[in-house]
């Protein structure tokens, strides 16, 4: 696989768009310094480049075997991740007190970008470990922090999830794996759990699981569930591994995609765990880490896509066929408007989803590091709000660029042994991992939007409209014109936010529900447009090629994305009625 970061993108957007300047001086940023963002760039993307990539299409041809012994990654596979241990990227983000080294979040979802676009299979691994890091600094003991944090931060060991079970699904209040007291302190957990990513491997030392279980005497449903850390290899007092815990690997799932990422089906037997957080809360310690996984989950979508676009922007200069203006004999197809438009679309969205994670990302950093109360808790709001549509909005665009990018390769591209296939294979599991793009919309207009009466949502929408004058107020007439649908888009996603506000507040909020999905893509295609407007605007002092390609994909998302907005609205208000009113007819129920 041939991968390159597109490196001025990605510092432009972290600059100029996500907000990034926001992070300096601050107290918990002071070894953060701008200067720094491209040798770190460019030292990610040597890694994606020139030892990631390579593994990409021969890691999925491969998979990884489980053995007597345990899960064997893909070859090459553990001599990468050693590299990617010793160049310290798991710590990027990490507080120094740890081991880490203390730089914004969203230059860590930069590098981890590259990661992904070159070998997704591969980033899945250091993904998970990011949120059992997050959850153990805001809910780990002192001594649960000192055991697993240093090595969990330098990568010596990872991280895994263990949600899901069988008989559950995403309704975690379903599930059955049980922890029992011991007198020492710690519990027996038993149960079995699946779709376990990187479960079990031997690409480091130990694996440091976290583990929804239920204690004997736990209340029914999700209010009975506690979370327990559950290491592969018990530790001892000096830091050493001891021996091998209760928990096991008991089976590959079979995917339509991601073959390299070990995917497991996890027994637990008698296995010793220890309590995170206060007993039968273990789903508010569980969502520090979920909502880590779902940005970074959001930023995979990204990832796939400016991957999808790579190869097929390749691929349109390689393949001849048909004549074109100004080219003598058999055209490349990058010559034709409509290849050409299909390659503007994909590179259009990516940037768009790109610059909504990577400002979740700057949101969630100075929710947690401003000074001043009042800014934290507007960032807070910022960050949940965008966490949803970051997710959503992402993974079905990467979804959609990588259907795309099979299309312009035409029927080789339906060839199982070509890499636009494998993206596309690769890139289905992300609308479904971390709760469903269903589960996201709904969290969107309850939590999100409901929980907050619309401030959040209002807020955005204000940083919208200051944008669209900022466009206006250049005069230029294409920025003009942009600034324009930006404002026909904001309207309309202020009456879709009203009448969401209004219908959530009713006795029967089916219908409010039956627009969510619809709701969160209209909230995506506004606020995606907004930064790209912003980008546009931004890059006017940048030099001609830089400044004309913003300007440009602005330009094309304004007039294929934002002038369909003020149209969609009634497909959120309305679109529920015909299927609710009809249930019988339709669904028989």
């Amino acid at each position: 696989m041939a991968y390159n970061a597109p490196l001025d993108d990605m510092a432009f957007a972290l600059q100029s768009v996500a907000g990034l300047p926001k992070l300096q001086g601050l107290e918990a940023f002071e070894n953060y310094d701008p200067d720094l963002i491209t040798p770190i760039l460019d030292e990610a993307n040597k890694l994606a480049r020139d030892v990631l990539a390579p593994l990409n299409q021969s890691g999925d041809a491969h998979g990884a075997v489980l053995t007597d012994d345990g899960v064997t990654a893909a070859p090459g596979f553990a001599e990468a991740y050693a590299q990617f241990r010793d160049g310290g990227w798991m710590g990027l983000s990490a507080p120094e007190e740890w081991g880490g080294q203390g730089l914004p979040k969203a230059l860590a979802l930069a590098v981890m970008e590259m990661f992904h676009s070159a070998n997704m299979a591969f980033g899945l691994c250091p993904m998970l470990s990011f949120g059992a890091i997050e959850a153990l600094l805001a809910h780990g003991t002192d001594d649960q922090k000192q055991t697993y944090l240093p090595n969990l931060v330098s990568g010596t060991w990872t991280g895994t999830m263990n949600l899901t079970e069988p008989q559950a699904g995403s309704d975690v209040g379903a599930l059955k794996t049980k922890a029992v007291p011991k007198e020492d302190g710690s519990y027996a957990i038993s149960g079995q759990k699946i779709y376990i990513t990187w479960g079990d491997h031997d690409v480091a030392d130990n694996i440091i699981h976290l583990v929804l279980a239920r204690l004997p005497d736990a209340p029914a449903g999700s209010r009975g569930v506690s979370l327990f850390l559950v290491p592969k290899f018990l530790v001892k007092e000096d830091g050493s591994l001891g021996e091998r815990n209760g928990v096991k690997c008991i089976g590959l799932e079979k995917k339509m995609g991601i073959h390299a990422s070990p995917t497991c089906v996890m027994e637990y037997e008698d296995a010793t765990g220890w309590l995170i957080g206060q007993e039968n809360k273990g789903l508010a310690c569980m969502f520090t880490m979920m909502n880590s996984a779902r940005l970074n989950v959001g930023l995979e979508g990204v990832a796939v896509g400016e991957a999808a676009y790579q190869a097929a922007f390749d691929y349109a200069q390689e393949r001849k066929q048909g004549k074109a203006s100004g080219v003598d004999g058999p055209a490349p197809i990058l010559h034709h408007a409509d290849v050409r438009r299909t390659l503007t679309t994909m590179r259009a969205r990516v940037a768009a989803a790109r610059a909504i994670c990577y400002a979740c990302g700057v949101a969630a950093d100075l929710a947690e590091a401003a000074p001043d109360e009042s800014t934290r808790a507007s960032a807070k709001l910022r960050e949940d709000l965008l966490t949803p549509i970051a997710k959503a909005w992402s993974t079905d665009m990467g979804v959609d660029v990588a259907s795309l990018g099979v299309q312009i390769h035409g029927g080789m591209g339906f060839m199982n042994e070509t890499l636009a296939a494998q993206l596309y294979r690769d890139a289905r599991i992300a609308p479904i991992y971390e709760g469903t793009n269903g589960i996201q919309a709904i969290d969107l207009v309850g939590r999100k939007l409901s929980g907050t009466n619309g401030e959040s949502m209002r807020v955005m929408l204000g940083e919208v409209e200051a944008t669209a004058a900022s466009a206006r107020a250049t005069n230029d007439p294409q920025l003009v014109q942009i600034a324009d649908r930006l404002r026909e888009g904001a309207e309309a996603l202020r009456q879709a936010t009203d009448w969401m506000l209004e219908a959530m507040k009713e006795r029967d909020q089916d219908k409010a529900l039956a627009g969510a999905t619809a709701y969160l893509s209209l909230a995506g295609d506004v606020i995606g447009g907004h930064f790209l407007t912003q980008a546009a605007v931004s890059a006017r002092g940048e030099e001609g090629g830089f400044r004309a390609r913003q300007l440009a994909l602005a330009g094309f998302f304004a007039e294929t994305v934002l002038a369909t907005a003020p149209g969609r609205v009634s497909g959120i208000t309305q679109g529920g009625d015909s299927f609710l009113e009809n249930s019988e007819a339709l669904f028989g129920v």
